[in-house]
């Protein structure tokens, strides 16, 4: 069956719709922040018809929502999958990234990753549903809560709720080059603890073992065994209470990405086994959470080549490649199901006070996005 791509997806209304979710800012740390954004995406969707449920939140992190569309099949169906949390800390758009439009560009926090993505693959489902056309098998939305910090406490519901489905569609930002992911490297995170001896800065400094000098040596060596095969970095660092205390804790945080799961599990060994410099400080590593390699299959491509049957009748290409960065994808990837990536909306600097998406890619992903409802 061919899809039906003539509906009448409209640029400004998207991105009015699109401006009241990015308006709603959603931190990860911030539970009450994410449940409000979650409130408003489960009544967008009760709207549409959709039975809606809200899923309790654990680890102290947001509610997820999950939401079915009625069809008249009982196989199984469609995953959209999707988060709603981000990087972006209440105050951003006060501080540096107000909703704004500059010719094709619209600004926000989180509009690229992946709020712009994850409303265009609802206004997808919505505009079939007027049109009445039919999907082909059931649709299931997940919208979840953690994604940014590695989904620690909804990997068990996302990989649950997709065995239950046939083929995964993950509306994360688009590539690049407008493309498309059809697989992931391997991630994994880490956290890490340097003990000191505390003493008086000023008066008695020669007395104290600072942790948080341990830790710099722990910082170089680390980003330094980075290769073309593995990554390492530290993105977070917390030490020390008063400047003239040495400091006797200090916190990192650190991340390893890697193309194939083996390197990724030396990577691992390599952090676990890292010792303190000295007798007089001392070091624990623990692992955080892992995201498994995804390697694309043949049932991958397949899906990934409709897909890109239909951007060429909408008139542009979509090409594929496997790509960093993680995304939940990862697991359901990993888990054997069909799954493409990368469907949502054409953008740059993703977590930056630049984050911006491209206005006229709006309609373009919308009409992929349904054609992909009614074919897969």
């Amino acid at each position: 069956m061919e899809a039906k791509l003539d509906l009448p997806f409209d640029t400004e209304e998207m991105l009015a719709g699109l401006r009241t979710w990015v308006e709603c800012e959603s931190p990860t740390h911030d539970a009450a922040a994410v449940n409000r954004m979650m409130a408003l995406a489960g009544r967008h969707l009760a709207i549409m018809g959709a039975t809606v449920e809200t899923i309790p939140g654990r680890m102290g992190l947001g509610d997820c929502v999950r939401a079915r569309f009625p069809h008249p099949s009982n196989e199984p169906g469609i995953l959209v999958m999707a988060h709603l949390d981000t990087v972006h800390p209440v105050g951003t758009l006060q501080n540096g990234l107000h909703f704004r439009r500059e010719g094709d560009k619209a600004y926000g926090p989180a509009i690229q990753d992946m709020k712009g993505g994850t409303y265009l693959a609802i206004e997808a489902i919505r505009q079939l549903a007027i049109a009445g056309i039919a999907t082909s098998k059931p649709v299931t939305v997940l919208l979840t809560s953690d994604e940014e910090i590695g989904s620690p406490s909804t990997r068990d519901l996302i990989e649950a709720e997709a065995a239950r489905h046939s083929v995964v569609l993950v509306p994360e930002p688009a590539r690049p080059d407008g493309g498309v992911v059809t697989g992931r490297y391997a991630i994994a995170r880490f956290n890490l603890r340097t003990t000191g001896r505390p003493s008086h800065a000023g008066a008695r400094l020669g007395e104290g073992r600072s942790a948080i000098r341990e830790m710099a040596k722990q910082i170089v060596a680390i980003e330094e065994m980075t290769t073309d095969a593995c990554t390492f970095s530290v993105g977070v660092i917390h030490g020390g209470q008063w400047v003239n205390c040495v400091a006797t804790h200090c916190d990192a945080e650190s991340l390893s990405m890697a193309k194939r799961q083996e390197d990724l599990d030396a990577a691992v060994e390599r952090m676990l086994s890292l010792k303190a410099s000295g007798n007089d400080v001392s070091l624990e590593v623990k692992r955080g959470v892992t995201r498994p390699v995804w390697e694309p299959n043949g049932k991958v491509l397949a899906l990934h080549a409709q897909a890109e049957s239909i951007a060429k009748r909408i008139g542009f290409a979509l090409p594929h490649q496997s790509a960093g960065g993680g995304s939940d994808g990862n697991f359901t990837g990993a888990m054997g199901i069909p799954t493409l990536d990368g469907l949502g909306i054409v953008g740059a600097l993703a977590h930056t006070l630049e984050e911006h998406v491209q206005i006229s890619s709006m309609v373009p992903r919308a009409k992929l996005l349904a054609g992909l409802l009614q074919t897969v």
